[in-house]
């Protein structure tokens, strides 16, 4: 049967992508962060997906405030990089995986999750900064992202947005629906966005480490703790942006400690810096 290996979490701030493609990364604003990602890089070498599912929130590219959805699985053969108003990213096609992803659909809608199926969608920033980050910098016309990709946006954009809770229990039905799928695949999810960011009003470049940190602790270590934090408390401590860490709740349920605490985790990496652009940056890698 096809297994979740891994999980992987990162932020997903618009600014590392252009700082990658404008070849800026050596700039001693920017080397911390990527420095950061080092090991994580060869990590990926080392222990290679047959398949990322990763979740990720549209930034009005896909859908509009015409149509919004809270949960979007997409099942089609590949993905192009959106024009979020300066041109796509220079990065390769991401590849999609429609048998696994349509697999899914059908166990989580099964599992009483309303997902919407996406058949056809450009990815922004959410989806590719993550991948440029964890896959290095990739030649489009000569490179491809290592393995297919499957897309799984959540609204933490337009209100009302789904709760911790909702997530995590989200992520418990995907693992049961990898797990019911019949191929042997290495699948990898991934939970990206955040940290503690807010890009507007009076509390605009509001970071705060301590609060994300803390949070980190308990989300590794008790995550059913974690998923219990009330929204106000996102907006509060973390920015209005920083609602987005529920999304890392989808990948964090997705493991096995959580549906077997016989089978524990272990924390193959953790990085936090800040600030990139006006965010802070939190990374991590969990090994089932």
């Amino acid at each position: 049967m096809a297994r979740i290996t891994a999980s992987v979490y990162t932020s997903h701030v618009p600014a590392i992508g252009a700082a990658i493609d404008l070849g800026k990364t050596h700039e001693p604003y920017w080397q911390p962060v990527f420095k950061g990602y080092e090991y994580s890089r060869q990590w990926m070498t080392d222990n290679p997906p047959d398949v990322i599912f990763l979740v990720y929130n549209d930034h009005a590219t896909a859908f509009s405030l015409d149509l919004i959805p809270t949960f979007a699985i997409g099942t089609a053969a590949e993905y192009q990089p959106a024009d979020e108003g300066w041109g796509p990213r220079p990065v390769p096609v991401v590849k999609g995986h429609p048998e696994l992803a349509s697999h899914i659909a059908q166990s989580v809608i099964q599992q009483d999750f309303d997902l919407t199926i996406v058949n056809k969608m450009a990815v922004d920033h959410g989806l590719t900064v993550p991948l440029s980050l964890m896959c290095g910098e990739l030649d489009p016309k000569k490179d491809a992202w290592p393995c297919p990709v499957i897309p799984f946006a959540v609204n933490v954009v337009q209100y009302p947005v789904p709760s911790g809770q909702r997530c995590f229990a989200l992520g418990q039905a995907i693992r049961k629906a990898v797990e019911s799928y019949d191929d042997d695949l290495n699948v990898h999810i991934w939970g990206t966005g955040g940290m503690s960011h807010q890009l507007q009003g009076a509390r605009a470049g509001l970071i705060n480490r301590e609060w994300d940190n803390a949070w980190l602790d308990q989300m590794i270590a008790d995550p059913a703790a974690c998923a219990a934090t009330p929204h106000i408390d996102y907006v509060r401590e973390a920015g209005s942006e920083g609602i987005e860490l529920v999304m890392w709740l989808i990948a964090r349920g997705a493991m096995a400690d959580v549906a077997d605490k016989n089978h524990p985790i272990s924390v193959r990496r953790r990085f936090y810096h800040v600030p990139a652009s006006n965010t802070a940056v939190g990374h991590l890698i969990l090994e089932n």
